[in-house]
């Protein structure tokens, strides 16, 4: 538990499910009033936030789409009136579908691009301009991959995105430390989410994943989450502009893990 977190007040976009979920409850459970950003209707948005509050904790709902800046301005507004201000903001939204490159129509280029970069730079620039406005020395967290670093075939939209996203973030990072606003990077690998579940439902499919990673596991939300936590942390005051890789070693070349090569 880390005992700053109690008060502070979070947005976490794409919360709905997956690791947006995971990160809204584990910030929620160190005290931080969370604000669950979801894009659809219906996505059991309310028994989350139900569930929050049942076990002490304070949070509360917006629909906003995170490729919409005036969504963005207003999801910020919410977080300050209904909570008081804005201390973290964690920028999860994020879509991937599998296209060979030579087939990938320029919508499906954009519509991924739009959601997983520029979503990620329109919510880091309201956060840091309200910080700004405030003299809140906060932290913004976005999500990357492991294929910020690691070449995905069928998935050069969503890799690219990524890349950019890490870029981003290190550039503002470098930017705003003065200001004391840390901006930090999370690159999962494997995480057990709705996304992969169709994936990892097929014993093969789930096994030749496994080999790609030196622990031999799929992650959990969790685990992520956790991550998160200790970046929204004063545990983590000293770190900006990183990239965390929670990846089970993904990206630490595994073919070579038993001297091969």
């Amino acid at each position: 538990m880390y005992k700053d977190l109690q008060g502070k007040v979070a947005i976490v976009t794409g919360a709905a499910t997956g690791l947006g979920k995971a990160i809204a409850e584990r910030l929620a459970a160190e005290g931080v009033k969370v604000v669950v950003n979801y894009h659809s209707k219906n996505q059991g948005v309310e028994e989350m936030i139900k569930d929050i509050e049942e076990k002490g904790g304070s949070a509360a709902a917006f629909q906003a789409d995170v490729t919409k800046q005036e969504d963005i301005k207003y999801l910020v507004e919410f977080a300050s009136d209904t909570f008081g201000r804005l201390d973290i903001m964690v920028n999860n939204a994020g879509i991937e579908n599998e296209v060979p490159s030579a087939d990938l129509t320029l919508e499906d280029w954009n519509k991924v691009i739009n959601v997983n970069l520029t979503g990620m730079f329109l919510g880091s620039r309201e956060a840091i301009k309200y910080m700004l406005k405030h003299d809140i020395q906060g932290t913004v967290i976005n999500m990357a991959s492991v294929h910020d670093r690691i070449p995905w075939p069928h998935f050069v939209h969503y890799a690219a995105s990524k890349g950019g996203v890490k870029m981003l973030t290190e550039t503002l990072a470098l930017e705003y430390a003065p200001k004391r606003i840390r901006i930090n990077n999370i690159s999962p690998g494997a995480i057990d989410t709705p996304i992969n579940a169709e994936k990892f439902n097929d014993p093969k499919a789930k096994q030749e994943v496994i080999k790609l990673i030196p622990m031999g596991y799929i992650g959990k939300p969790e685990e992520i989450a956790a991550c998160a936590a200790w970046l929204a942390s004063s545990e983590s005051s000293y770190v900006t502009g990183i990239t965390l890789y929670a990846d089970g070693g993904m990206t630490k070349y595994p073919g070579f893990q038993a001297g091969k090569g």
